[in-house]
Formats: C-alpha cells, sequence, structure tokens
C-alpha cells in the first residue's frame, strides 16, 4: 500500500475527480446520441418522401460509427469541456438528400428540416415522462434540478448514490436538457441548421439563393453569436420548455 501510495500520492484526489467528470462524460455521450438521431431523423423522413440518397450512402442507420465527426463528435466536445468555456458545442455529420427527389416539392425541405429537432422533441418529452413518473417528492426532484442547473455535481453524484429513483430522475432530466437545447439550437435561421431551411421553405427565390450564399460562413456566424451572447435568448425559451416537460 506504501508503494502504490507513492506511485499514486494523490490517489483520492484522482477518484474525486473522476467522480465529478461522470455527469460531464454523460452528457457529452448524450450530446452525441442525441445529434446522431437527430441525423438519422432527417434521412429517415427524407427517405419517406421518396428519396434514398442518404440509405445509398450508408447513413440510413442507428450505426454511431455511420454519423460520428470525429472532430465535431469528439474532438471539440472534450476540447470544450476541458478547457472550461463558456459554452458547448458539437455535431454528427450531417446526412444528405436530394431534394429533387422528394414528392413534395413545396414542403419536402421543410418537412425533413423538421424530422432532426423534432425528434429531439420527442426525445425530451419521453424522459420528460419518465422524471415525472420518478417516484421522488417535489422537494427533491427542485433541489436535483436547481443543483444540476449550477453545476453542483458532488451533489447529484451524493443523491444518486443508493438511490435508484434519484438516479433515474437526474439522467433523465439530462437527457431533457440536451434535447431541447439541440432542439432550439438548430431551430435558429442561420444556414446551415435546420431553421435556415425552415425559413426558406416561405421566402422567395431571390431570398432563398442569399441564404444559400451565406452557408459557406455559417459556422462562423454561429461562433460569433456564441461568443457575443446567444445563449442569453435561447435561455429562456429552454428552461421554460424544460419546466412545462419536467414538471419542475
Amino acid at each position: 500500500m506504501k508503494f502504490f501510495h507513492y506511485l499514486f500520492p494523490n490517489f483520492k484526489l484522482l477518484i474525486s475527480n473522476f467522480k465529478n467528470m461522470l455527469i460531464l462524460l454523460f452528457t457529452i455521450f448524450v450530446l452525441i446520441m442525441s445529434a446522431i438521431l437527430h441525423e438519422y431523423a432527417h434521412g429517415w423522413v427524407a427517405h419517406k418522401l421518396g428519396d434514398d440518397t442518404a440509405k445509398n450512402a450508408g447513413r440510413l442507420t442507428l450505426n454511431p460509427l455511420a454519423h460520428l465527426d470525429m472532430f465535431g463528435s469528439v474532438i471539440l466536445p472534450l476540447l470544450m469541456v476541458f478547457s472550461k468555456v463558456g459554452f458547448f458545442l458539437a455535431w454528427a455529420k450531417p446526412v444528405p438528400y436530394n431534394p429533387y427527389n422528394l414528392r413534395d416539392p413545396k414542403y419536402g425541405d421543410l418537412k425533413v428540416a423538421i424530422g432532426g429537432p423534432g425528434t429531439n422533441f420527442i426525445i425530451a418529452v419521453f424522459f420528460g415522462i419518465v422524471s415525472r413518473l420518478t417516484p421522488l417528492s417535489d422537494i427533491i426532484k427542485n433541489n436535483l434540478v436547481v443543483n444540476y442547473f449550477q453545476g453542483n455535481h458532488d451533489f447529484l453524484l451524493n443523491q444518486m448514490n443508493g438511490s435508484l429513483a434519484a438516479s433515474i430522475f437526474v439522467l433523465s432530466i439530462i437527457i431533457v436538457f440536451i434535447n431541447l437545447l439541440l432542439m432550439i439550437f438548430n431551430l435558429i435561421p442561420v444556414p446551415p441548421l435546420d431553421g435556415s431551411k425552415v425559413l426558406m421553405t416561405f421566402l422567395s427565390a431571390d431570398w432563398k439563393l442569399r441564404f444559400h450564399s451565406m452557408e459557406r460562413y455559417g459556422i462562423f456566424i454561429i461562433l460569433f453569436l456564441l461568443m457575443f451572447g446567444l445563449f442569453s435568448f435561447i435561455w429562456p425559451v429552454l428552461i421554460f420548455l424544460f419546466s412545462l416537460i419536467v414538471g419542475v
């Protein structure tokens, strides 16, 4: 034991830090899987509307490896966690589709675009129901939610330790939060986000071309908005929907 302590003098600290990382690691896992389901839904809706581009590209699958973007799904999320920046960003590879193959030429793009955020909303509602049915008092649920938003992972892990109900509730609210965040973020009308495709459905041909021309700068516009307070506009909507779904 002395030899072990000599090799790892801060072993208890390492264990403590690892425990604190469990919530973050689960959050990353949920974010990646939810983004994959989001992209799969785009391909599934396109397939139902007559376009097999995603299927032929091997993307109409729930296999995560087919959708992972090495930078956007793995490297960037880990960098943002360890660097402790003020926001979090991740994505899966966009699922390709050909709008000219869609059986609904007028609203096909809209339906495909809504498929991703719609899937995130369905996931959020499902786990919101799970959280509502969890046999915990409203006081305990409120405490868990407050500590989750405050980033007090020690409190969450202590409450989850030995309590299946608390564990289910905490994991459920994380899934709800992440999926609502993905839904709202993707509905921002900035190319290439889904919100831009929703908006373009109702624009004239001239404005559609202008939006398409913005797509090459989209990631820079999004990063600019994130750095200059985009979440201050997203947050009230996110909290309202979260409270409505979870009931806390």
